[in-house]
């Protein structure tokens, strides 16, 4: 607020005192309104938090400490590498023929979708299905699961190491 645009108490008479004893009065309730209110936005948001920490450790499809992979995790960048870097790129990260797959990932419903049945696109790209390629097939869900960790930076570019079983 600029200081022009502040109240200011009338400086004549009672008249302007009894308005300056409100005007400061209204300032330490707003002042108390304002810290109530962030405490009980904090609170809120602590609890969300949480909340979103034990749902999200519950929708991770890898495992991956201090850079090493789980098995399924390791499978599926191989199996990405196999197979969907044609056209996706390295890593995940998208090229001229298809669209990244980590910068906005897909809930793994949609995914297995998508794979298994194709899709097309506005344009004139047209993803097949691979519902009946047994490299894809049996791993859609190890594939997921290393995008997954890409996409939310547990996993970098490159090859990543495994953990031991």
């Amino acid at each position: 607020m600029r200081p022009e645009q502040r109240l200011r108490p009338c400086p004549s008479g009672d008249a302007g005192r009894a308005a300056g004893i409100r005007l400061s009065t209204m300032t330490k309730q707003a002042s108390i309104c304002r810290r109530l209110f962030a405490v009980v936005a904090c609170g809120f948001a602590v609890g969300s938090w949480e909340t979103l920490q034990e749902t999200s450790a519950a929708d991770k499809f890898y495992r991956v400490i201090d850079g090493k992979a789980d098995g399924p995790t390791y499978n599926g960048y191989r199996r990405y590498h196999a197979s969907c870097s044609h056209c996706h790129g390295p890593d995940g990260v998208g090229s001229t023929f298809a669209s990244s797959l980590i910068d906005r990932p897909r809930d793994i419903e949609e995914f297995r979708r998508v794979v298994r049945n194709g899709q097309s696109s506005s344009g004139t790209s047209v993803m097949k299905g691979f519902a009946d390629d047994p490299n894809f097939a049996l791993y859609i869900d190890d594939i997921y699961a290393y995008l997954q960790a890409r996409a939310e930076g547990a996993l970098g570019r490159g090859r990543p190491k495994r953990l031991e079983p």
